[in-house]
């Protein structure tokens, strides 16, 4: 990856969207991503497999918005191009859907453009998450996207990164806000119900110098479904059972939705959900 790195790249600093990367077997990250990674797989194994459940559940989550007849995404904190990308899932759907991308990593934006390049309907925007306004009105949303009919938000493994004193949640009921009637939220963040995992998983990223928020508890980012309507997490849409659950089982073909994982030793899950604006 060296002959590719970007002018101003911090390489002594690992990131977030490499560290994924990473987590999925992906190629696009740099030594000190791999050594903070294998930091944390040390202590919680179950890392690498949540990531890969975390991404399957944004592949499920897409298919099922797009089959509602939405057309437009906006996925903030997209990280590093995989396999099942947003505007894959959601063209394969409906060809006519549109897709902005939005990271504040460089090396996001140098690979994100090289695989828009000549797909229609996308585009990539390089901005501090926060920005919600700036993001909103920048030229790639307006050529894209209208604000007056429904749009899908996308937060998949974002809100995490975002310490308390940013009002992350204000950030999401704020981008709600100016979204339509009918719009969707796709989202999951990292919770723990055990302290000890939280504050161990919070202070090792804080320690690395990456930007980054904490692991909150599921009462605290089920939050973020405030004012909205979670729909059914069953692949039939039956309606029973929680709404907001572990992400490897939110309309897993093959198991029930559960509120947490099961195994009562694993004490880290992404919580998640899609939710709609009545």
């Amino acid at each position: 990856m060296n002959e590719r790195i970007p002018p101003g790249i911090d390489m002594r600093t690992p990131s977030v969207a490499r560290m994924y990367d990473y987590f999925l077997g992906g190629k696009d990250n740099f030594t000190v991503d791999r050594e903070s990674a294998d930091t944390l797989l040390e202590h919680i194994p179950e890392i690498a497999t949540l990531s890969l459940g975390n991404r399957a559940f944004l592949t499920r989550a897409v298919d099922h918005v797009a089959r509602q007849g939405v057309l437009q995404y906006l996925d903030l904190g997209a990280g590093l191009p995989t396999v099942e990308n947003t505007h894959n899932v959601a063209q394969r759907a409906d060809p006519r859907a549109r897709v902005v991308y939005v990271d504040n990593d460089p090396v996001v934006l140098v690979h994100g453009r090289a695989l828009l390049t000549d797909r229609p309907g996308t585009a990539f925007v390089l901005s501090d998450l926060r920005d919600i306004d700036g993001i909103l009105d920048s030229d790639e949303v307006r050529a894209l996207i209208e604000l007056d009919v429904p749009v899908c938000l996308m937060l998949v493994s974002m809100v995490h990164c975002l310490p308390d004193e940013d009002r992350p949640f204000d950030l999401v009921r704020r981008t709600m806000d100016r979204l339509a009637p009918g719009s969707y939220l796709i989202y999951s963040h990292l919770v723990s119900d055990d302290p000890g995992t939280a504050a161990w998983l919070t202070e090792q990223m804080n320690g690395f110098g990456t930007p980054w928020g904490r692991v909150r508890s599921p009462q605290e980012a089920a939050a973020a479904f405030d004012g909205l309507v979670p729909v059914s997490a069953w692949p039939d849409g039956r309606d029973e059972g929680p709404r907001v659950v572990d992400c490897a089982s939110w309309r897993h073909p093959d198991f029930a939705p559960v509120a947490r994982p099961q195994d009562d030793k694993i004490t880290l899950w992404e919580l998640s959900g899609v939710a709609y604006k009545p």
